[in-house]
């Protein structure tokens, strides 16, 4: 069990914060004289003291901890330490840590859900990494590798069932379901015939990933406090950047030879002995559990094509962008995969920064100035990267992935948060599929253009028209959710009034 031990003068200002209760990492309770317990916060077990020795003139503060958030409190165990070591900041917790402390319950799930988001982050990108290179060996151009990508997204069709199922299943049980069915159903890819085969295949292990996505910013919108919402978002987000690094990292398999990306499509199966671990300590989520009357979608509809169309016209850019890089740079710069996958990696990593004050922003700025700044000035970056050369080639993906990034907590919580949670399934797999939508009508464009002009460059010109419209959407149509509970978004989650008593 971590142990900290600090020490600080007797009559300090310091020492006169130190003996009082923390309400930043944790929310503490006095339990004695100088001894403090964790009323709530994200820690398995949690004490205290502080033993004034008033002759030395020194009062020793130690702390033991055990925090639980799952598979990956290693992340958090040092700056856990640096903080808890120093006096408290009044309520302000430190950059790195959520705006409202998290109970132990919801660090749990949060850290049960990052490890599927690396799981599903890796199906998600799997294909789209692989498919220049299957196109290579089967022989096939732009044209009809954006039309295969097209098809691929298009398996979000499934995912609306899929996901649709969890408002009658339950979360939990479907979301373990779509990670098994992903990571099996990928692994066929290895031994696909031909680019038609493929694009089958992964068609439908993609509609589990889709739907596995959708689902984790469901339950994580359920679990955790209100002022957490984009902050938890933005953690899965990062773990998923962790998936997409594995599966750039394994793009260099595909130098061994013409059939060397079908090696990628075996990895999944690393998956399961992840899944079995979460199936373990995943609950279902709580405001499912609790009871909500069944809602109409009918209602709802404002939100629900509001949302869809912001979803289509920013997938009109952002799939042909992720699908068509590594064509730019081994058609028209003429890069290996090794220097694909180090370029990916170098652009990739500073997302972090994005992501984490992007969420951090969005709870405490809103999430509509937030997002809208961040994705116009980070598609715009994008497209200065397909007219990139030398050095630049490797500038502007990473700053085009900082400012893009800080858009994801806030643009992925929406759907969660703006319907009840008997829609809460079916309206974000709408979502999802206008998304797909939008992606699949982008790659189509991406390849005709593409073909058209010679290059991929004047074709994303274009299609940056998509994230422009979006970003005026959310100034001037989009709700501000920041700080809001789901139950006064939605006033139909409400429990109903008790009864009058009858004296």
């Amino acid at each position: 069990m971590p142990r900290v031990v600090s020490r600080f003068p007797v009559g300090s200002a310091e020492l006169d914060a130190v003996l009082r209760p923390r309400t930043d990492l944790v929310i503490e309770e006095r339990a004695g004289e100088g001894r403090f317990v964790a009323a709530s916060g994200p820690v398995r077990s949690y004490q205290r003291t502080v033993d004034v020795d008033g002759a030395g003139g020194v009062a020793t503060q130690t702390v033991d901890f055990k925090l639980d958030v799952p598979y990956f409190a290693w992340l958090f165990v040092l700056p856990f330490k640096r903080t808890i070591s120093r006096p408290p900041r009044g309520e302000i917790p430190p950059w790195w840590a959520p705006p409202t402390p998290l109970d132990a319950r919801a660090s749990s799930v949060l850290g049960s859900l990052a490890a599927l988001s690396v799981v599903l982050a890796y199906l998600n990108t799997l294909f789209t990494q692989t498919v220049a290179f299957a196109g290579e060996e089967f022989g096939v151009g732009d044209s009809g590798q954006g039309v295969a990508g097209s098809i691929v997204r298009l398996g979000g069709l499934l995912a609306l069932a899929v996901v649709a199922l969890a408002d009658r299943r339950g979360r939990r049980k479907v979301l373990l379901v779509a990670t098994l069915l992903g990571c099996t159903l990928a692994v066929t890819g290895a031994a696909a015939p031909s680019m038609a085969w493929l694009t089958a295949s992964q068609t439908v292990a993609r509609a589990f990933a889709t739907a596995l996505l959708l689902l984790v910013a469901i339950m994580v919108s359920e679990e955790v406090p209100a002022r957490c919402r984009a902050y938890g978002v933005s953690l899965l987000a990062m773990a998923g950047g962790l998936g997409a690094g594995f599966c750039l990292v394994a793009l260099k398999l595909a130098d061994l030879g013409p059939r060397g990306w079908r090696i990628l499509y075996v990895l999944p199966l690393a998956g399961l002995p992840v899944l079995v671990s979460v199936a373990k300590r995943l609950p279902e989520s709580r405001r499912y559990l609790a009871p909500h009357p069944d809602v109409r979608i009918g209602g709802h509809w404002s939100r629900l094509i509001l949302l869809m169309a912001g979803g289509l016209l920013a997938n009109v850019f952002i799939a042909p962008q992720t699908q068509f890089a590594n064509r730019f740079l081994r058609n028209e710069r003429g890069f290996s995969a090794g220097r694909i996958s180090l370029l990916s990696l170098v652009s990739g990593a500073p997302g972090v920064i994005g992501i984490v004050f992007g969420g951090r922003l969005a709870e405490l700025r809103g999430r509509r100035p937030v997002a809208a700044l961040a994705l116009s000035s980070g598609s715009l970056c994008t497209v200065a990267f397909f007219y990139a050369s030398g050095w630049t080639v490797w500038f502007w993906p990473v700053i085009g992935t900082i400012l893009s990034a800080a858009a994801i907590p806030s643009l992925s919580v929406y759907g969660p948060e703006l319907f009840p949670t008997s829609l809460r399934g079916k309206a974000n797999g709408i979502l999802g599929v206008s998304g797909l939508a939008g992606s699949a009508i982008g790659l189509a464009l991406a390849g005709v253009l593409a073909d058209h002009y010679g290059h991929i460059g004047p074709a994303m010109a274009i299609l940056y028209t998509g994230p422009l419209l979006v970003a005026a959407l959310i100034l001037t149509r989009y709700p501000e959710t920041a700080g809001r509970e789901l139950e006064e978004l939605n006033p139909e989650d409400y429990p109903p009034p008790l009864p009058p008593r009858i004296l």
